[in-house]
């Protein structure tokens, strides 16, 4: 090879090679690239997370802000089932209350209540720590404000307030107590089923929805759920005290309208949340200080945490007492 056939092979070697040096620049510059807007991106969705989350949780920013700055009326939501597992739980509601009262900034409290009932145990500690900071407090007034429904355990914890107002189509009362289960004896003869339960105890089987119900054992339930009535009527007794009209129907486990509950004491009013606040607290401005859940309770909820939850709580028969 002469060597113009060799210049003419090197040259050809050097171009392919710077070539091949660009390319390889360029694709590592085009990586540095798109994994810095990668980043960015990245971040520019975490930082927009974030603020949904924030928004989504209620009242993180603004009430915190009002707290801190002016005078207010507390407001808690009951909303549901009264329940040891539910958001309208005593642990929820009684905290919610504490922290209500004890900022100098609540000129007074508020109880919006929209509940068809639950346990009787749960209704019955929100009721007493009710009183205790009443008691504790007494420059600070507490109102439930009923919406929907303020019945069974919702109508106990609304007779511990100083007055409650309505709305004329609200549902009001249902001062009951019931204990519910189911009897398949007949329909396990029918089908040629044993059942084999075995006990410690002579009435340990009670309520089981199996076997026949034993007239002792249903004495004995029916005597319980008198006492359990019998302290629900004392606590509306003691919170309504001679408002409440004479009538042989107020404690029968009936409910009423908004609007025949005023006239039955059972209630003191018609007026809203922001009515009260306005008009009796003299502080417009609402701050909720519900407790809610907290995000991973909330995402474990959505992911269907929840929905077992739920069901693994509720496998025994339903012996326990609700007022609902």
């Amino acid at each position: 090879m002469d060597n113009l056939e060799q210049e003419r092979v090197k040259r050809k070697d050097g171009w392919e090679r710077e070539l091949l040096e660009k390319l390889a620049t360029a694709s590592i510059t085009e990586q540095r690239r798109a994994r810095r807007w990668g980043i960015f991106f990245k971040l520019l969705t975490f930082a927009y997370l974030v603020t949904l989350l924030i928004l989504w949780i209620p009242g993180t920013l603004p009430d915190a802000a009002m707290k801190a700055t002016k005078e207010h009326t507390a407001l808690i939501e009951i909303n549901g089932v009264i329940a040891d597992d539910a958001e309208a739980s005593a642990d929820n509601v009684v905290t919610a209350l504490r922290s209500a009262y004890e900022d100098k900034k609540t000129k007074g409290v508020i109880l919006r209540i929209n509940s068809p009932g639950g346990s009787a145990v749960q209704a019955g500690y929100i009721n007493d720590e009710i009183r205790r900071l009443k008691e504790k407090h007494p420059k600070i007034p507490v109102y439930a404000v009923v919406t929907d429904m303020a019945a069974s355990g919702g109508y106990y914890i609304a007779v511990a307030a100083d007055d409650i107002y309505v709305d004329k189509a609200s549902i009001v009362g249902s001062i009951g107590v019931l204990m519910s289960t189911f009897g398949f004896e007949r329909g396990m003869e029918k089908l040629g089923v044993e059942r084999r339960l075995l006990t410690a105890g002579e009435h340990k089987g009670i309520l089981d929805p199996f076997s026949p119900l034993k007239q002792e054992e249903k004495q004995h339930i029916q005597e319980m759920l008198d006492q359990v009535h019998q302290q629900f009527i004392q606590a509306v007794k003691d919170g309504r005290g001679d408002r409440l009209k004479e009538s042989g129907d107020i404690f029968s486990g009936l409910f009423w309208s908004g609007e025949e509950s005023i006239k039955l004491g059972l209630a003191d009013g018609l007026g809203s949340s922001s009515y009260v606040a306005r008009e009796l607290i003299g502080a417009e401005t609402l701050v909720d200080y519900t407790r809610s859940e907290d995000l991973l309770e909330r995402f474990a909820k959505r992911i269907g945490a929840g929905a077992a939850a739920f069901v693994s709580s509720r496998t025994d028969l339903g012996i326990n007492p609700a007022i609902r």
